[in-house]
């Protein structure tokens, strides 16, 4: 799948991604990824759910992975962060 096709999950109101999800699939995709790291996860997955049950029913999720990843941290150390991608078709 194309990186045109991700959507990253950011600070912006869950609604804003919502529409990018929509747009997505409206505009001929087929299949969307959708992005989160740390505390965004759960908005994620909330735009996820939306787009499911209120924009577009035929929409399925077809994969989620879940990772940690280990960042450079401003200390000078690291730190590990989770994060997700929904995998979703229409």
């Amino acid at each position: 799948m194309a990186d045109e096709n991700t959507v990253y999950i950011g600070k912006k109101p869950t609604m804003n991604y919502v529409l990018a999800v929509v747009t997505q699939f409206n505009s001929g995709s087929t299949d969307v990824i959708i992005k989160a790291r740390g505390r965004a996860i759960s908005r994620a997955v909330d735009v996820a759910e939306i787009v499911r049950n209120r924009f577009i029913h035929d929409a399925v999720v077809k994969d989620i992975k879940i990772q940690t990843e280990t960042i450079p941290a401003e200390g000078g150390g690291s730190a590990n962060v989770s994060s997700i991608e929904i995998y979703m078709s229409k």
